[in-house]
């Protein structure tokens, strides 16, 4: 009996994870089909002259044991004391988490908190309209709130949405929160909110700390795992066990047709983009994270047309990541020995005078991303859409750009800038308005495919966390093995995951003791 064989399209966290979970747990064979020259996809880790970038930030963080058990098993956690970590390069660090928002050139608490710094900062008169409106909007909520805007307002108050929540969300999205559905936030940050804020940090000093901290939102996690040379190292370790069992990765390799027979997919066909030479590959299985938009574009069968309209009014967000080599910082962390690097992973721009949307801190998520360790290393992040203004600039423009923005807000001094580079990112966030309003029909539709699963962020057309991807390839190659058509569980893969899990505990418990009497 032949061997049968599973097709994969992109070699991201859920793509690698997919073909990973399929030599271990089957003797299928995957074939891994990959545009670009490198592994991880967003969570890739660029190296620049020594200096290491995370596209985005990657935080090694889940509520899922199974996703936790999963990244131990391929890089261990460092012993207490971190030596370790100088000993041997696969491993993973335990990192503190500290992200603030940069507002009217001042720090504050992310997720904000009412604290004395706080009040001192916003000063008394704005307290108490942060709180009347907060207390207003507990009282008298937006009903039935369909908009981003009225979600939030609904959950911090009008006053609060507008000083920390609004200029950095329409950066990220291009257009106002007014037009923009809450799906969004349900999806990023549906757990959060000020009374939640307050008790953690009464509840924290209390509290034993541990790595899944699985009663603790996402936004306020303390700690995290990371790898110590960014997220691209785990996805290189992976494509490597891949290979090692039998998978095979192509890249350079774009998807540019689908065959379809009824209702399964036969083959895709992929050109070689260095060369323009096109291979077919026929398989038993597909799974697919390319963008649904591109996936439907490819297919050699012709959908209804109102799912070809859902389709292309299908929006995504693009973005840039400036890396900028720093002499230092202006703005410092102050302690009885003298001032040093602020300890941030991220910090939030929310200043409406500047492009920039948030900065990311490399030291500070793992000291071996940078080469130098004297000098600082930052990444700026960009929301833009492909083709604007800013994208189309070069990248000494936007390197220079990245500089006059940060000293204009203070972060630097004029001058502080060593070294720059630019890395463009298409389709990093599918978007949350257009016709996404209507996607259930086009999911739908591609599900009715028996053997084609969509898994992974741009695959579902889902702002997945990395962890959220993996598991719906995890789930997708559950159904593989158990012959399931029905893609339900896979997107019902969420930030809620644990219940899943623990429901799905209780479905076996109780298949056995079905099958024991």
């Amino acid at each position: 009996m032949s061997r049968e064989t599973v097709v994969v399209i992109g070699a991201g966290p859920a793509g690698l994870t997919a073909a990973h979970q399929l030599l271990e747990r089957t003797d299928m064979r995957p074939i891994v089909l990959e545009q670009s020259a490198y592994m991880g996809g967003l969570a890739r880790t660029v190296n620049y002259k020594g200096n290491r970038m995370d596209i985005g930030g990657h935080r090694f963080f889940s509520k899922s044991d199974r996703v936790t058990q999963w990244w131990l098993q391929r890089m261990p956690l460092q012993d207490i004391n971190g030596h370790d970590s100088d000993q041997t390069d696969r491993v993973m660090l335990l990192r503190s988490r500290r992200s603030r928002i940069y507002y009217q050139r001042k720090f504050f608490d992310y997720p904000i908190g009412l604290s004395l710094d706080t009040v001192h900062k916003l000063g008394l008169l704005r307290m108490v309209r942060i709180g009347a409106s907060y207390a207003r909007s507990m009282i008298f909520p937006i009903r039935n709130a369909t908009t981003l805007e009225e979600f939030f307002i609904n959950r911090f108050g009008r006053e609060l949405y507008r000083s920390f929540f609004e200029s950095y969300t329409e950066k990220v999205w291009g257009i106002p929160c007014s037009q923009l559905s809450a799906q969004w936030g349900a999806q990023r940050i549906k757990g959060l909110s000020i009374s939640r804020a307050l008790l953690h940090a009464l509840k924290r000093p209390f509290t034993p700390r541990d790595v899944a901290q699985k009663g603790t939102e996402t936004s306020l996690i303390e700690q995290f795992m990371y790898p110590k040379y960014g997220p691209g190292q785990m996805w290189e370790q992976v494509a490597d066990e891949v290979r090692e069992m039998g998978g095979q990765i192509l890249t350079d390799m774009e998807v540019r047709r689908v065959d379809v027979a009824g209702n399964r997919i036969t083959a895709v066909e992929a050109v070689d983009v260095k060369t323009g030479q096109s291979k077919r590959f026929e398989a038993d299985h597909f799974l697919s994270t390319m963008p649904v938009q591109q996936l439907v574009r490819s297919l050699t069968v012709d959908p209804p047309e109102q799912v070809r309209r859902i389709n292309e009014g299908l929006m995504y967000r693009d973005f840039i990541t400036v890396g900028l080599l720093l002499s230092e910082l202006k703005v410092k962390e102050q302690t009885e020995q003298g001032s040093k690097l602020i300890r941030d992973n991220w910090i939030y721009i929310q200043e409406s005078d500047v492009a920039v949307g948030r900065l990311q801190i490399f030291n500070n998520w793992s000291p071996y991303l940078v080469a130098d360790r004297s000098k600082v290393w930052i990444g700026m992040e960009y929301f833009c859409n492909e083709h604007d203004d800013l994208w189309i600039k070069s990248d000494q423009e936007i390197v220079a750009l990245a500089a006059e923005e940060l000293a204009k807000i203070g972060i630097i001094e004029p001058g502080a800038v060593l070294d720059g580079t630019v890395i463009r990112v298409p389709k990093t966030y599918p978007a949350y308005f257009g016709t996404y309003d209507r996607f259930a029909e086009l999911q739908s539709w591609l599900d009715r495919f028996e053997n084609f699963f969509l898994i992974g962020r741009n695959g579902m057309h889902r702002y997945n966390n990395m962890d959220h991807s993996m598991l719906t390839a995890m789930v997708a190659v559950d159904n593989i093995l158990q012959g399931r058509t029905d893609k339900s569980n896979i997107w019902a893969v969420n930030t809620e995951q644990e219940y899943h899990e623990a429901k799905e505990d209780r479905l076996v418990q109780q298949r056995e003791l079905a099958t024991s009497v």
